[in-house]
């Protein structure tokens, strides 16, 4: 499993091995900075490129390869 780091997940992109509402490439569009700096970031923003539709899902999803792929695909 490679270890993503979450800051640096802004602007990456990811293939849903599932479609999602018939999308199946996004971008993070954002990193969801939690109420106190002390704690870990655990949500991200993920944008579909073609329907521009967004919704929020917890970052370590990112790193389940029956969901995601890193790139599009």
């Amino acid at each position: 499993i490679n270890l993503l780091n979450p800051k640096k997940l802004h602007h990456t992109k990811w293939t849903a091995v599932q479609p999602v509402a018939k999308q199946k490439h996004f971008l993070v569009s954002r990193v969801i900075q939690p109420a106190s700096p002390e704690d870990p970031i655990e949500l991200v923003e993920i944008e579909a490129v073609f329907s521009k539709a967004t919704q929020i899902i917890k970052w370590r999803d990112l790193q389940n390869e029956a969901m995601w792929q890193q790139g599009w695909v």
